[in-house]
């Protein structure tokens, strides 16, 4: 594998600060490491949870993992991270960058070492086996769905790096991340108040941007039966998210063209130079969930739960324009003149819009763990979206304030389902020639359902005709089994495999008119796995690793599209499925108060799905088609270290190198020898803790990311603007103190150091936080 390592000034101060804390580390001594033992992480009962009270919790990560794994507690989480949005979790765990661009942004997309921030369908969320993931598409506005678990329910989040192991879908080829709730032993309650606020300045936009935060969680335990409530309600306004630009024009000016000023001028990612009229996507949303579990012991070796939740979502999108008449009046349409030259404001260029959101999740389980021969599980779950309304005019601001003709969009019949059952064999317990099995079958349906219609009044205007629509569903069921095989003392192979049937059916594409349906198909897929390790010595432990994934096409990418002259244009029902083989080889070395991690991966992705445009047809196009090959390759290291040099001081950090190229692109040859957009050279983190006392607690954290590009043929090499993919250094702070046993107050700073960048929108400038917590 070739990784020509070749770190920025930032990476390389990183990287040595990363090797001084391993050799401090090391000098501490060495311990028994965590692979000694091999023992099973099934349910467990563990303390320090919310409050101090013990808690059974309702997951974990699967046992006998071939794969890379990170965590923290939920009493990491709380030292170290200003969490508003459940994604904030993930902040500094190795190669993860969530595109969090304000405090309750609802699409948070999660970013790994293989893949960027737009490939939203690599990814697996799961919470206590309940998958979250939004598999109804691949791009920014199909994140997981985090709002149906509040920070306040998280024991702990693990993440799982590649496709390696047998239990998980294709999708796990970047990542999986699996949060793990809580139960309660006895009667507790919990409550959190938090306030926060960004001060963003860009172009003519300078001001503030509060919000709050408030959450409570009462729980409690009958004999066998256990029963939490949590609800968490979050009001929060956010910066411009994008703004109405123009490339310079060459046409001048005419008389009748209104003269403004208040336009700003820079150079777009690739150079070029334009014009900006002002900021659009202000967001104002007002989100609330609330969720109950029930979990039930029907023998001490066998478990139910029951889960319900539901999150809403208000949200109100504003526009700013900084052009100005001669009177001083905003101008939000027309043509006008800046500087003599002539440009055209149409109606979506400041276009405002609202949207109301229901989304409904249930779930039940039953689980045994007996820890003998036999475990099984079974989990089946509903998420329904029961309302999704968008409403937008199509006439120009100020008019539009007062109503006006406009569209509404409806994603309501929208959901998915999921069924899992799975067991646990083992044949002749844990010593040397020891097998343990796992197998099981999955299930899941995804329903896309999205309709456009006109509107006489776009504030409260009753449907009209229909404007476009698009529909469709796929479904997948999946076989798998795996052996874990200790056929010596300090070696251990790991072989499975996954066979995976989908199917894509009841497609459709419409205009106002007319309805196209697409043909079914089917399609089977197998997937083999690998892995061997090896306890070298009683501190060190080697494991290479080998997996292959389908990830399918979504519903999205298969059938959203528009009609014209009765042909489907800008969508292909008959894309092909990304099939990525990965590899991977990994050192990790214990240490009496930590652990040191070093990961060489592989991963060669055939017909990638990406938007692009395809220039050997003509006319060309541009609509999302399959890459024929893009690899991706590079070393990832990582640290974790307790009491380093000072009693009390914690240290975790880690750094990411990744080659990722496009190897082969017929439909565009230009691309070829490029990187692969969003997927840095350089990513790297290190968070230090110091406890003082047993009441006050620091945290200082820095994330960075290298240089990447947003579009396949690199051409965007200006990305620190808007519309570019930037670097970024960001640092954070956190200060934690227990003001009584009940009472812990927090305060804390994201981007302490105002860094500005992008991933196209801007992302967050300097945010304060401050909480209140309340533990019974």
């Amino acid at each position: 594998m070739s990784c020509p390592l070749r770190p920025t000034p930032a990476a390389a101060a990183v990287a040595r600060a990363l090797v001084a804390l391993g050799v401090a580390a090391g000098l501490a001594g060495l311990a028994h490491p965590a692979w000694a033992d091999e023992k099973e992480l099934a349910e467990v009962t563990v303390s320090g949870g919310a409050g101090g009270s013990s808690a059974a919790r309702l997951g974990g990560l699967p046992s006998q993992l071939p794969a890379v794994a990170e965590g923290m507690s939920a009493a990491e989480i709380a030292e170290k991270v200003n969490v508003v949005d459940t994604a904030d979790i993930l902040r500094y765990l190795p190669s993860l960058q969530v595109r969090k661009r304000y405090e309750g942004d609802r699409n948070g997309i999660v970013a790994n070492r293989t893949s960027g921030t737009l490939a939203s369908a690599r990814t697996l969320v799961y919470a206590d086996g309940v998958l979250l993931s939004n598999f109804l598409g691949n791009r920014y506005d199909f994140p997981p769905r985090w709002g149906l678990v509040s920070p306040e329910e998280i024991e702990r989040v693990d993440v799982i790096y590649g496709p390696f192991s047998a239990a998980l879908p294709g999708n796990s080829l970047g990542s999986t991340v699996l949060m793990t709730t809580r139960l309660p032993e006895k009667f507790e309650a919990h409550a959190k108040a938090q306030m926060f606020s960004e001060r963003f300045g860009l172009y003519g936009t300078h001001d503030s941007y509060p919000g709050y935060q408030a959450n409570a969680t009462v729980g409690s335990r009958a004999g066998d039966l256990a029963a939490v409530f949590s609800a968490n309600h979050i009001d929060a306004k956010g910066h411009p998210m994008s703004f109405a630009t123009a490339g310079l024009s060459s046409t001048a000016a005419g008389a009748g063209d209104k003269v403004v000023s208040g336009a700003y001028k820079d150079s777009d990612p690739t150079g070029k130079g334009r014009v900006i009229f002002g900021a659009t996507s202000i967001d104002h949303t007002v989100q609330d969930n609330a969720k109950l579990k029930l979990a039930y012991d029907f023998t001490p070796t066998l478990r139910g739960f029951y889960t319900v939740g539901v999150w809403q979502n208000n949200s109100d999108s504003t526009v700013q324009s900084y052009l100005r008449d001669a009177t001083g009046n905003p101008v939000y349409s027309g043509n006008v003149n800046i500087d003599g030259k002539r440009y055209t404001l149409n109606a979506s260029q400041f276009q405002p819009s609202r949207r109301n959101e229901e989304h409904w999740m249930q779930a039940v389980g039953l689980k045994s763990n007996t820890r003998g021969e036999w475990d099984w599980e079974a989990v089946a779950s509903w998420y329904n979206i029961a309302q999704d309304d968008t409403r937008a005019p199509s006439v120009a601001l100020p008019a539009a304030q007062n109503g006006g003709a406009g569209t509404v969009a409806k994603g309501d019949g929208t959901g998915w389902q999921t069924l899992d059952l799975k067991g646990d064999w083992r044949p002749n317990g844990t010593g040397v020639g020891s097998h343990q099995v796992q197998f099981g079958y999955h299930y899941d349906r995804y329903v896309l359902d999205s309709r456009v219609y006109s509107t006489s009044n776009w504030l409260t205007g009753s449907l009209g005709q229909r404007t476009s629509a698009f529909s469709g569903k796929t479904e997948t069921q999946a076989l798998y089994v795996q052996d874990a095989w200790r056929f010596a003392p300090d070696w251990k192979l790991v072989l499975g495999g996954r066979y995976e049937r989908w199917r894509a059916f009841d497609g459709a594409t419409a205009n106002a008119t007319t309805t196209i349906h697409h043909g079914e198909r089917d399609e089977g897929h197998f997937s083999p796995k690998l892995s061997l390790s090896f306890a070298a010595t009683p501190v060190w432990l080697l494991r290479a690793s080998v997996g292959q994934a389908y990830r399918m096409p979504t519903v999205q990418e298969l059938f959203q599209g528009s009609i014209s002259s009765g042909t489907i244009v800008n969508n292909d029902p008959s894309l092909k499925p990304e099939k990525a083989l990965s590899s991977e080889l990994t050192a990790e070395r214990a240490f009496d108060n930590g652990l040191w991690r070093v990961s060489l991966f592989h991963e060669n992705v055939r017909d990638a799905l990406y938007s692009q445009t395809n220039v050997t047809v003509f006319p060309n196009v541009t609509n999302i088609q399959n890459i024929d090959q893009v690899r991706t390759q590079g070393v990832e290291t990582s640290l974790q270290a307790s009491d380093v040099g000072l009693r009390g001081l914690d240290l975790m950090g880690s750094i990411t190198y990744a080659d990722s190229e496009i190897l082969r692109n017929g439909k565009n040859p230009a691309t070829v020898g490029k990187h692969q957009p969003r997927v840095p050279d350089w990513r790297a983190t290190l968070v230090a803790t110091w406890r003082q006392s047993a009441a006050l607690s620091y945290t200082l954290a820095g994330r960075y990311s290298g240089k990447q590009y947003g579009n396949l043929d690199n051409s965007d090499t200006h990305g620190s603007t808007y519309g570019g993919v930037s670097s970024f250094f960001i640092v954070d702070a956190r200060v934690n103190y227990k003001i009584a046993k009940q009472v812990t107050a927090s305060a804390g700073v994201n981007n302490l150091n105002n860094y500005q960048s992008f991933a196209a929108h801007p992302y967050p400038q300097r945010t304060v936080h401050a909480e209140l917590r309340f533990d019974l």
